[in-house]
């Protein structure tokens, strides 16, 4: 959730810049900004959603079933294929054992491929307790050229077995998928309704963001206020060193972690996207200001619930307790702007 609300937060609006506008056809100046066309941009053709199938409902459908799997502990059989074991193994080249290839108390699910070929297969058969040696060989292609093409000995130990069942679905199981769907039939319709706003959803986005990023492609800016970028990039500074904090992790050890860069460089992509961002509020002000767009509280709600259902929330009054109240105005207001202007955008294939 943390992650979300970082994502979240670096896109808000968060000033308000008082501007008087003297418009051109389809563009506008200020004393801050000029636009050259915001009206009736032309955009690359954004791909519509085609029907959804079977498959794609089944496959989603799967994976709701798999994470309704019960898990249980074996204690009367073999390991067999689809079982997880948890086991210890030393590995050992030439006698010798080898970086990397030994473990202690290690989950591995049989048939998942993890291991080299014949690793996993050697297991099944064996029971708790069993401890045994397995000689395989490294693939000539192997990622670690030193290791690459050689004969290997495993020492395995079996610890425990666990079996995952996963329901079939039934009219018994739907209650548990599905608030509102009662049969199996009427569980397949939700999900594939799901499935087609989703798709939906994903092609606006797009499409929005095409829009968006042409009309700022479109705007000179012509004198930034007073410390905002820096108040910006301050912002987004505190909040990754949060972030940071929140994984227990110093700030540097975070950004090498999670983001392969150090300190520096994230400055200067942070100094980067406050600009960005800063200069995506001034826009955002501008236009909303030129065509008499504002924020009524039904419109507030209801863009509150697009950015819960985009961002994963559990709920608006989750987002509200995260992110404070003038950042998500500012957002929704952001959102409406776009969704206007990208009902007045022309979307061209390529080469036309």
């Amino acid at each position: 959730m943390k992650k979300k609300i970082v994502m979240l937060m670096t896109g808000m609006i968060c000033a308000v810049t008082f501007l008087t506008a003297c418009e051109a056809s389809k563009g506008l100046e200020t004393d801050t900004l000029k636009i050259t066309q915001y009206k009736g941009v032309e955009v690359a053709q954004v791909q519509k959603p085609g029907e959804i199938t079977d498959e794609e409902v089944d496959h989603k459908i799967w994976a709701a079933l798999d994470a309704q799997a019960e898990t249980k502990d074996i204690k009367d059989r073999a390991v067999k294929d689809g079982d997880t074991v948890n086991i210890d193994f030393v590995g050992k080249i030439d006698g010798k054992e080898f970086d990397g290839g030994s473990a202690k108390e290690h989950d591995l699910e049989i048939g998942s491929d993890s291991f080299i070929d014949g690793f996993e297969d050697s297991i099944i058969g064996h029971k708790i307790g069993d401890e045994f040696d397995w000689d395989g060989k490294f693939p000539d292609n192997y990622g670690n050229t030193e290791y690459a093409g050689k004969d290997v000995v495993f020492t395995i130990k079996v610890n425990r077995i666990t079996e995952r069942t996963v329901p079939e679905l039934t009219d018994e199981v739907v209650p548990k998928l599905s608030e509102k769907a009662k049969t199996v039939e009427e569980y397949k319709e939700e999900v594939k309704k799901q499935l087609e706003d989703a798709a939906e959803q994903d092609y606006e986005n797009n499409l929005y963001s095409e829009v968006w990023n042409e009309v700022l492609e479109n705007t000179e800016i012509k004198k930034y206020p007073d410390g905002e970028k820096e108040k910006t990039q301050k912002a987004l500074k505190e909040r990754y060193e949060e972030l940071a904090k929140s994984f227990g992790m110093e700030f540097d050890e975070f950004l090498q972690g999670q983001m392969g860069i150090n300190e520096e460089e994230f400055d200067k992509q942070a100094a980067q996207a406050a600009e960005q961002s800063v200069k995506s509020k001034l826009v955002t002000e501008a236009i909303a200001k030129k065509e008499n767009i504002s924020l009524s509280d039904e419109a507030y709600e209801k863009e509150l619930e697009k950015i819960v259902e985009q961002y994963g929330y559990d709920s608006v009054e989750a987002l509200k307790e995260q992110v404070e109240e003038e950042e998500l105005k500012a957002s929704a207001l952001n959102n409406l702007v776009v969704e206007e202007l990208a009902k007045k955008c022309i979307q061209k294939a390529d080469g036309k």
